[in-house]
């Protein structure tokens, strides 16, 4: 894995879980990272992790185009151009029959999973194109790629948005030298498998697929973090770049990776 001295890094949803984990890994690969996230006291538990001058927190609400770039401002200010974002900020949202659901609930899982990495991409690519050097990673999730199936309609249709979002982006910056891919980061045991866990226990059969996924999870100990991170780091490398528009899984996941999309042609 190349070192990552010298670069400037924003990584979203970075006050906990994998947002925490891939920050902390690039930290100490060298690069100086803005950790992005909307709670001030998960930012400083990040910081606290790593050396003050490899980690800069920043609260901010990803979802609010004005709050963004606000944010990239301030990362161009006080660190200077970023060639890597991670945008890793998620939530699962309303684990509901379409019929049932929250509107306002299903509008903020997509806003907060699609359109918020739309707003940071949108702030930072032209820092990457005028550098001739960007990675960007956007974490999606394995639900894209299955059948659909009932109760996650917010989440399904969120990632798979995210999907196509960072293929049209790799589309355009293709030959630029800056690169956009998408990940699985496997079936971890995180706060977002908790909430599920929790939520659809007594929801009754409709939510039997879910309840033995949190089963499983729980009994297998899920995919390890570090190989999430270990992904993260090698797409944000200067080989990383061989790779735009593509969907990629951890090494041996527990889940068999599911076929996602061609490469793009030459």
């Amino acid at each position: 894995m190349t070192d990552q001295d010298g670069r400037i890094a924003v990584v979203t949803g970075g006050g906990r879980g994998l947002g925490r984990a891939i920050a902390l890994g690039l930290a100490d690969k060298g690069a100086r990272v803005a950790v992005v996230a909307r709670s001030e006291a998960q930012l400083d538990e990040t910081a606290a992790l790593a050396a003050p001058e490899q980690i800069t927190p920043i609260v901010c609400d990803v979802s609010d185009p004005n709050a963004v770039k606000g944010m990239c401002e301030r990362v161009d200010a006080e660190l200077g151009t970023a060639t890597i974002l991670v945008n890793a900020a998620g939530v699962f949202g309303p684990i509901s029959l379409i019929k049932d659901v929250d509107p306002l609930a299903w509008r903020d899982t997509i806003a907060i999973n699609a359109i918020a990495p739309f707003f940071v991409c949108r702030e930072l690519l032209g820092g990457m194109l005028d550098a001739g050097w960007g990675r960007i990673v956007n974490v999606s999730s394995a639900a894209s790629l299955h059948p659909p199936g009932a109760l996650n309609s917010a989440y399904g249709v969120s990632k798979v948005a995210l999907n196509q979002f960072t293929r049209q982006l790799a589309a355009e910056v293709a030959g630029s030298g800056v690169a956009a891919n998408v990940i699985h980061p496997g079936d971890v045991k995180t706060d977002m498998w908790a909430y599920i866990r929790e939520r659809v226990k007594d929801l009754g059969p409709v939510a039997n697929p879910y309840v033995q996924w949190a089963e499983w999870v729980e009994e297998t100990g899920g995919d390890p973090p570090r190989k999430a991170v270990d992904l993260v780091l090698r797409l944000t490398s200067d080989a990383g770049g061989r790779s735009s528009g593509m969907f990629h899984w951890i090494d041996n996941p527990l889940q068999l990776p599911i076929q996602s999309w061609n490469a793009p042609a030459a």
